[in-house]
């Protein structure tokens, strides 16, 4: 009993050795994928490290167009890689049975086949996600629906501008052929002997096979157009993955006893032809290239179960289950060497190309690492330069600025000395100088008030140009020969520190600043000082007891006994005889007894003549100081005042005087030096501003090394997952 179609045919559930092929593609693109992202990415990072300006060199204008053509490169082959599918060319004569075997493989009747149908033009057929099968022909994207062979008969039919050179795209559901799940484009073709354009066939369909199917006449031998056309194929193709299918090998039936001398004769001349005529397999490889199969027969025992019909689709001829096992023995076959033949063709040459490009990625970022890591060095030692040139200055400066400190309090106690000497010279100068105002003199209220205003302007005047004729100029020459002074200083000491200073402020201190005049003021301020001046110009005379009082216990005294014995009394005026009889005492001495013996022998006998004779002569004298008590005596009796006053209340302020004139001189050398000090500052605050660009580039440094190093590390581990995918599928063996 023969056995069943069922219990013969493949499960179509196996797994399918094509699947080889689509999970090297999908591994293939998975790292093209990455690699494309990383080598972005490093375009970028080089691209920016090359346009910052503080990382200057670290990176050229050359690399940034080398990586971005690396990215440019593994786009267009990521592109590639996602078109990348398996193709298989079935080949031979007309009528040889390549559509039948093709729909064995698809286990469908997918392309019209059978008694009277040959294929006139090129039949591409490969799987579509969708659950409608159509066609598209050569230069045109138009679909044409197709449901079933017969449709598709008839579309290719109608299509009569179609030659043997044409292309037609069928697009079959892969729901309905798991052949056509994995990346798997099947091209059938029109009859070797029936064009003489091989070459543009093999040109424009051939080139990118992986695999070549020469489907033969089991019951004739192969022909010298089939010899020829995969010769062609071998001089265009370096050895070209080549099965021959003897087809309608059931016909051996029935002639039994001529089977194996005909089997024999025909793997003789099919190993002949592909070792030694074509070379593209050793004698010993050749035999498992070489298949006897019936493609009929399996189409039937396949078709018809899944559309419902018998199993075994009639009756089966004796060897069926030998010819159906080769026929699977050739699919196995088939799919191995056709997976990993697509393997190495399609993804080779990209996983090269691979490799050079992370080569020349790796390059780059060396080569970043290296100029950030010599630039940073650089920097670190300029950092270090520029750090001890800071504290140098900075100490330099300090013992500077005490240096041109203690100068300054030098000059300002000369000042002080000065002002105090010149101050007290014009106060002794002070009678003088009121005696020089001349004004109109008139003893009214309003008159004398302004009168002394005038006086006290005037003698407030002459001493302040007194004390700038004769002070002022010399201090001013003192304060200017020190601005000179501390600029020489700045400008050529120390000599160490000038070098380090940067070129902008060695060239500032070489222009002298702005001269500014300075003037020395005195405030003396008199009218102030002198507000409570009350003038005595009232007549008083000169043996009156007033100023006999005045004369002999002194102006302050006298004002003040005066006034308190018309308050006290008897008491005080006993007081104030007692003064005045010790002042009379006071202006004797050890002869005082000896004139008073001879007054008293006078005064006995010449006593009334002299008291007539001193009355007469006081009298007169009082007349003579009353007429001549004029207004001129009256002013030089007020200005005498004025003198006395102001001579006690400018003493006084001499110390303040000559503190604010030391403080003004203090000043404006402080504020010199101020300047000048901020000029040269400008060496510290570079020094300084130089210092936190040098950190900033050499962060900026440090940042693109690590990330070289980063992009280094990554690129290595693309190379190795290039290496695995090279060693699991592209040194690996069918």
């Amino acid at each position: 009993m023969r056995p069943s179609a069922k219990d013969i045919v493949m499960d179509p559930g196996d797994f399918s050795p094509l699947m080889h092929f689509v999970v090297a593609k999908r591994t293939i693109n998975g790292i093209f994928d990455q690699l494309l992202d990383f080598v972005k990415e490093g375009s970028e990072f080089v691209e920016e490290t090359w346009r910052c300006a503080d990382l200057e060199q670290v990176a050229v204008e050359e690399q940034v167009l080398e990586i971005q053509a690396c990215a440019r490169k593994l786009t267009t082959i990521r592109d590639v890689l996602a078109r990348k599918h398996m193709k298989v060319a079935f080949f031979g004569r007309t009528s040889n049975g390549k559509s039948t075997v093709i729909n064995a493989m698809l286990r469908d009747r997918v392309l019209p086949s059978g008694i009277g149908h040959t294929t006139n033009c090129f039949l591409r057929v490969e799987g579509t996600d969708g659950d409608e099968a159509f066609l598209t022909t050569e230069g045109s994207d138009d679909r044409k629906n197709v449901k079933t062979v017969n449709q598709l008969a008839h579309a290719l039919h109608m299509e009569r501008s179609l030659d043997s050179g044409c292309l037609v795209k069928v697009f079959w559901p892969k729901s309905k052929c798991a052949l056509l799940r994995d990346d798997l484009v099947i091209m059938d073709s029109p009859g070797t002997d029936v064009t003489s354009y091989l070459d543009s066939w093999i040109d424009k369909f051939c080139l990118d096979a992986d695999v070549f199917v020469l489907v033969g006449n089991a019951e004739s031998t192969l022909m010298n157009t089939e010899k020829l056309f995969f010769h062609k194929v071998s001089e265009r193709i370096s050895k070209p993955n080549i099965f021959i299918l003897l087809n309608r090998w059931d016909a051996s039936v029935w002639e039994p006893e001529y089977i194996d001398e005909v089997r024999k004769q025909h793997m003789e001349r099919c190993v002949s032809f592909l070792a030694e005529e074509l070379r593209v397999v050793s004698p010993t490889e050749a035999p498992g290239r070489i298949f006897f199969v019936s493609a009929k027969e399996v189409l039937s025992s396949r078709v018809h179960p899944a559309q419902g019909g018998p199993e075994t689709g009639g009756a089966l001829v004796e060897g069926f289950n030998e010819r159906l096992q080769e026929f699977q023995e050739f699919e196995r076959t088939f799919e191995e060497f056709i997976s990993h033949s697509a393997v190495k063709t399609k993804f080779e040459q990209h996983t090269l190309r691979a490799w050079q490009i992370t080569d020349v990625v790796k390059s780059i970022m060396d080569a970043v690492n290296i100029g950030s890591a010599e630039r940073k060095i650089l920097s670190l030692e300029n950092r270090e330069d520029q750090k001890d040139r800071l504290e140098f200055v900075r100490g330099q400066f300090i013992s500077l600025m005490d240096n041109m400190n203690e100068k300054i309090k030098v000059i300002t106690e000369e000042v002080a000395a000065k002002v105090t000497m010149d101050m007290a010279e014009q106060i002794h100068n002070l009678p003088a100088l009121v005696d020089e105002f001349s004004a109109d003199f008139i003893p009214t209220a309003h008159a004398l008030t302004l009168y002394k205003t005038q006086l006290m302007k005037h003698v407030e005047e002459r001493i302040s140009k007194s004390l700038t004729f004769r002070c002022s100029a010399g201090i001013v020459g003192s304060v200017q020969s020190f601005q000179k002074y501390m600029i020489v200083i700045l400008c050529g000491f120390p000599e160490s520190v000038q070098p380090l200073l940067p070129p902008a402020v060695q060239e500032q201190l070489q222009v002298h600043l702005p001269s500014r005049k300075f003037d020395l003021t005195y405030d003396l301020n008199l009218a102030t000082l002198c507000t409570d001046f009350k003038e005595n110009i009232d007549f008083q005379f000169s043996l009156g007891w007033s100023a006999i009082v005045t004369r002999f216990i002194g102006p302050k005294n006298a004002k003040r006994s005066l006034t308190s014995t018309s308050q006290n009394g008897s008491s005080l005026q006993n007081h104030l005889v007692l003064s005045m009889a010790t002042g009379v005492l006071s202006l004797t001495s050890r002869a005082s007894v000896t004139v008073l013996i001879i007054g008293g022998v006078v005064w006995r006998s010449m006593g009334r003549a002299i008291v007539a004779f001193s009355a007469t002569f006081y009298g007169l004298l009082y007349l003579y100081e009353k007429v001549t008590w004029t207004n001129a005596s009256r002013e030089k009796a007020l200005k005498q005042q004025f003198v006395e006053l102001a001579t006690q209340r400018l003493r006084e302020i001499v110390p303040f005087t000559s503190g604010n004139c030391s403080q003004q001189v203090h000043q404006e050398l402080a504020n010199i030096f101020a300047r000048l000090c901020q000029r040269v500052d400008l060496s510290e605050v570079e020094l300084e501003g130089h210092i936190r660009l040098l950190s900033g580039r050499i962060q900026k440094l440090e940042n693109v090394q690590r990330r070289s190093k980063l992009f280094r590390h990554r690129a290595t581990d693309l190379e190795s997952q290039l290496e695995a995918f090279s060693a699991q599928y592209l040194q690996s063996q069918p």
